[in-house]
């Protein structure tokens, strides 16, 4: 009786130790060694386990490792690498005295996944592959089954050490299911840099060998900020050694289709080819930053905020990433659309090597017109530089400033050749070491929302502050030319030539391009009569050099007084002209832009030489009264009172 009740005790004991085994695992540090033998057998990679190993009995049968690295064993940089935070693989204990174990769920937390990026591409031996089966039935025999895998909080890391250069992926979260018929099933997000990031994809693995064979594959992808629309595709993908074939791509971005091909060749640097033909492609940009870049305008303080200059950014555009990867590449597209710009028809060939990328285009739909040229961006040194050479035909020039520059003044059909280059890692830095030649020729066009011809007047009463809109109205151009020689971010021109219809301008000036502003001294002159420009006597002007200076969007514009006090014999007499065309001081025929304004100078004129003529005079007394009935004398011609009066009229 005694020894029964001691053998119910031990039995009890054994039954409390089982169930707290079953519950707190077993440590099984000895398990390290058999499962590092056994993945470096099966991968050709080294397997380190830092942390603790145990074998969990409830609620299943379960191990998990802690503090896991794979890497090559031949990587001496370790640059390529698995960490892993732990790994738990689940499975059931029948499977497992079956001998074909069965994991039910394998989870990895905290996965981050090193990626070397090479400058070169260098042909490296590949790791030693595992044992290949002797038979079908030693494959079947080994085989590993896994039912579902989770991800938690992964990361891709990408980095070139001599370069300093790195850039990852952040909060990867995914599970994927492996079906009864090899149907696998991936849905997960992700961040790069600030874009969130979703995807899911569907595949059908093939049986082993998998290579040289077929692999469906269905993708859905969405990327705020770096697509416009969610992207969808289908396509057969193979393996071929270190090369991906993707063939038959099919799929939708948006509203658009698209097809093509593609292959990526993951041996040392990749290379990836490419032929996509989109229906429409909608690509995004980044906002510019409030505050940033150059300050706002100098002008009126009336002036509202939708006239304030769009400032260039000062935030660091990073290309480095180019030198890691090189592309063939040709996107064909029936609409393209680039922020607010907008392309159609577009064929681009592009190439990418060394961190140099050539980007041709040729007969490009744009405005209604076409462009042709080269992009070349070099992101191989410190500073990346770019050099463009386009030619534009018979472009809109409305929509295409307003995409680009933000300038709606403008419009007429455009045909302009490029040739510029620059360096920089901004927007600012690019605007302000742009160097090369512009030459532009708008025809057959309109000034929208200014009306030249009353701003040429008007600029004889008094300065202007800031463009003087109407927007109901506007200004025809026959056409306007100039010629421009850029350097280091100053666009210099000589040759300005506006004709319209009622309106000649010839000028000269400066364009900085970085802080937006004007530097220009025009000549305007007004057609008088209806005949237009092709009257034969010279248009009247205003005899005074007109400044336009300050920024682009709310410049002063203001008379050259220093014209009129340098030569002030030559400036009355053609302040005398004006009175006679500009104001409507002529005939019916000659007057049908006149006004009061020419009668008020006029006015002036008189009084002031009258006074000037009336002054007290120490050699002469002063003359008697003309007879009321007697008409006034015609004033002197003596060109000393007039003067005194231009310089009191223009405060000089």
């Amino acid at each position: 009786m005694r020894a029964l009740k001691i053998a119910g005790a031990a039995v009890a004991a054994v039954i409390v130790i089982a169930a707290l085994l079953l519950i707190i695992g077993i440590p099984s540090g000895f398990l390290t060694s058999a499962i590092r033998e056994r993945v470096e057998r099966e991968t050709g990679y080294q397997l380190s386990i830092a942390g603790a190993t145990r074998i969990g009995f409830w609620p299943s049968l379960n191990v998990t490792l802690n503090d896991v690295t794979l890497e090559a064993p031949k990587d001496r940089d370790t640059s390529s690498r698995v960490t892993v935070g732990s790994v738990r693989a689940d499975m059931t204990l029948s499977s497992v005295w079956s001998g074909h174990p069965q994991i039910t769920e394998l989870a990895i937390a905290r996965p981050v996944l090193s990626v070397p990026l090479l400058r070169e591409r260098v042909r490296e031996p590949t790791p030693s592959s595992p044992r290949p089966p002797t038979s079908a039935g030693e494959s079947g025999a080994h085989a590993l089954a896994i039912d579902r895998v989770t991800v938690t909080d992964g990361a891709i890391e990408f980095s070139n050490l001599r370069d300093r250069f790195d850039t990852r992926i952040d909060g990867i979260n995914a599970v994927a299911s492996v079906g009864a018929d090899r149907d696998i099933k991936v849905n997960g997000s992700a961040r790069a840099g600030e874009h969130p990031l979703k995807f899911q994809i569907k595949a059908t693995a093939p049986a082993p060998p998998v290579e040289r064979q077929n692999i469906p594959v269905e993708l859905t992808l969405e990327a705020a900020g770096l697509l416009q629309a969610p992207l969808t595709a289908k396509a057969e993908a193979r393996l071929n050694g270190t090369a991906v074939m993707i063939n038959g791509v099919t799929g939708t971005f948006g509203d658009g289709a698209f097809n093509g091909w593609a292959s990526v060749d993951l041996a040392s640097k990749p290379l990836v080819k490419l032929d996509l033909d989109f229906q429409r492609l909608d690509v995004a940009t980044a906002q510019t930053p409030a505050g940033s870049g150059a300050q706002g305008s100098q002008g009126s303080p009336n002036t509202q905020a939708s006239s304030e200059p769009h400032p260039w950014s000062n935030e660091t555009i990073d290309l480095r990433g180019l030198n890691y990867v090189d592309v063939q590449a040709r996107v064909s597209a029936a609409e393209l659309n680039i922020g607010e710009a907008h392309l159609a028809p577009v064929a681009i060939d592009s190439a990418l090597a060394q961190g140099v990328a050539r980007i041709a285009f040729s007969n490009l739909g744009a405005y209604g017109g076409q462009a042709n040229g080269q992009l070349i961006v070099d992101v191989s040194g410190g500073n990346p530089t770019y050099a463009l050479t386009s030619d534009l035909i018979g472009v809109r020039a409305l929509p295409l400033l307003r995409s680009v520059a933000d300038f709606d003044k403008l419009d007429g059909k455009l045909q302009a050749k490029l040739a510029v280059r620059s360096a920089g890692s901004s927007q600012r830095a690019v605007m302000s070491n742009l160097s090369g030649t512009v030459f532009a020729v708008f025809k057959d066009g309109a000034i929208r929302g200014l009306n030249v011809v009353q701003m040429i007047r008007s600029l004889a009463a008094s300065p202007l502050s800031g463009w003087p809109e109407a927007k109901e109205q506007a200004t025809d151009l026959t056409q306007l030319s100039a010629s421009f020689r850029i350097d280091k971010g100053q666009a210099t021109t000589s040759d300005l030539n506006l004709v319209g219809p009622l309106v000649r301008v010839t000028g000269t000036g400066t364009v900085d391009l970085a802080a937006q502003t004007l530097a220009f001294q025009v000549e305007p002159k007004l057609v008088m009569t209806t005949e237009g420009q092709g009257r034969t006597s010279d248009p009247v002007g205003l005899g005074i050099p007109v400044m336009i200076d300050g920024p682009w969007a709310d410049p002063r514009i203001y008379p050259d007084i220093a014209g009129i006090t340098d030569n002030p014999d030559a400036a009355y007499a053609k302040l005398k002209e004006m009175g006679k065309g500009l104001f409507g001081g002529g005939g019916q025929s000659d007057q049908p832009l006149g006004g009061t304004l020419g009668e008020t100078l006029g006015n002036l004129l008189q009084q002031g030489l009258g006074q000037s003529r009336s002054l007290p005079s120490q050699t002469q007394p002063n003359p008697p009264p003309a007879p009321q009935s007697d008409p006034p004398p015609p004033p002197s011609q003596d060109s000393q009172p007039m003067n005194d009066l231009l310089r009191r009229l223009f405060n000089r």
